[in-house]
């Protein structure tokens, strides 16, 4: 026959001292692993056109990027008809001077 469990001070506190625990790996976590969504809009554009840089890139190769930094491909149709990027003739996607000089100006001031 099982006997009712005795709960003392002692394990209030062993308890208590897990929960501890356990909010701290979260709180590590959380610090660890960043999700490119949980960052602002301002966060992911800059850390995107800091990536792309000045390289031209294929359609494809823009449409990784987007999505690597939490947008959906389609922005980047967004970004050519605000003059945040351009297709030269090439056929290659370049950032524009407007991204480059926003970038410059948010990555001083850190977003």
């Amino acid at each position: 026959m099982l006997q009712p469990m005795k709960i003392s001070a002692q394990s209030d506190k062993i308890a208590a001292a897990l929960r501890q625990i356990g909010r701290g790996y979260a709180a590590l976590a959380d610090a660890i692993g960043v999700d490119p969504s949980a960052a602002s809009d301002e966060e992911r554009s800059l850390a995107l056109i800091e990536e792309w840089g000045s390289q031209g890139l294929d359609r494809p190769r823009a449409s990784a990027l987007f999505r690597r930094h939490g947008f959906a491909p389609q922005a980047s149709g967004g970004w050519s008809r605000g003059g945040w990027l351009e297709i030269r003739g090439d056929g290659l996607r370049y950032l524009t001077a407007r991204s480059s000089g926003w970038a410059a100006e948010n990555a001083a001031g850190d977003v």
